[in-house]
Parts: structure tokens; C-alpha cells; sequence
């Protein structure tokens, strides 16, 4: 199963659309995951003409600094989410609290609070700052933005790849070409 996964998307803030180049560089997908703040449903709609999708609604969504508040759509946007897929537990979710800071902000905490409980993989946005680490056995996935890389100006930036095969787990990311 291939897993597209995409976060901080800021539109219309950061314009009109996400780049084409994002539209084909997630075609083919089986799945999408947006880690949220993506403002507008239209964003969602779009990106289902993929795949289907799932989102988690990030601290943006709610009309912070002027920006629209995203309406509500629970069968493809909540806080989090939990999806049982190729014998992994993905948790998907906006803002991760990393770095720790123990002992209340912790890993293990935020996945309880998300969650639940713990995961095998969480996809998570936020940062801007395309990320794929592992900590304490947990595959940690942030696609960065796509048109806001690093919190930079509006510019080409990255989507992610989580590939589950085998009961193998592996993700990347991609840098967006002119």
C-alpha cells in the first residue's frame, strides 16, 4: 500500500491552490493524509479526486489570524485519527509535542491522549520541516509543506511517501520540481 501524505497546505493564505506539482507527484496513491491546516474543504475535495482521503484538523483550521475556519467534516477531518492499515497502527494527528519534555510531554503521553494508546507510525505536520526519524520504535512521519517549506515564503516545498508492504514500514519524502 502506498500512502501519500501531505500537511500545511494554507490555502487560500498561501494561494488559490497547492501547486500542480503536488496534484502528480500524489497520483497513483492508494491513500492520502493530510496532517492538517488546510483552511478550506476545497482542499480535501480536490486531493479525493486521488484517493481517498483522511485529514486531522490542525490549529489553523479554527480561524486563527484571520484565516477561514474550516467547517466541520468528520467523515474525512477530526483532531486525530487511528487507521488500522497492513497490520500497522497509523496515527494521524496536526501537532505533535516534540521535543519531550518529561515527564508530562512525552511521546508516549501525546499517543495516549491522540490515540489512545500507542502506534507503529504517526504522521503528523505542523513545523513545516519535512522529517522521518524513529523514536522509541515509532516511525514518526512529517511531509512538511508543500507551499510553505520551513515557514519560508510561498515556494515549491514537499510531500511525503509512507510505503506498508510485507510488514515493512518505510517513508520519504519528496522534493517538489518546477
Amino acid at each position: 500500500m502506498l500512502i501519500g501524505l501531505i500537511s500545511d497546505t494554507h490555502v487560500p493564505e498561501a494561494g488559490p491552490d497547492i501547486w500542480p506539482q503536488a496534484y502528480e507527484a500524489l497520483r497513483g496513491v492508494d491513500l492520502i493524509l493530510h496532517a492538517g491546516d488546510l483552511h478550506v474543504l476545497e482542499v480535501l475535495d480536490r486531493l479525493e479526486r486521488l484517493a481517498p482521503v483522511y485529514a486531522a484538523r490542525g490549529n489553523g483550521d479554527d480561524g486563527s489570524g484571520g484565516r477561514p475556519v474550516c467547517p466541520e467534516d468528520p467523515r474525512r477531518l477530526r483532531e486525530s485519527w487511528v487507521l488500522e492499515l497492513e497490520g500497522f497502527r497509523v496515527g494521524l494527528v496536526h501537532a505533535l509535542p516534540l521535543p519531550e519534555w518529561p515527564p508530562l510531554r512525552t511521546l508516549d503521553s501525546a499517543m495516549r491522549h491522540y490515540f489512545g494508546g500507542r502506534c507503529d507510525i504517526i504522521v503528523h505536520g505542523d513545523t513545516h520541516v519535512a522529517e522521518v526519524t524513529a523514536l522509541r520504535g515509532v516511525l514518526l512521519v512529517n511531509p512538511g509543506s508543500p507551499v510553505y517549506p520551513r515557514n519560508m515564503d510561498v515556494s515549491l516545498g514537499t510531500v511525503g511517501f509512507l510505503e506498508l508492504a510485507g510488514g515493512r514500514a518505510r517513508a520519504w519524502i519528496e522534493q517538489l520540481a518546477p
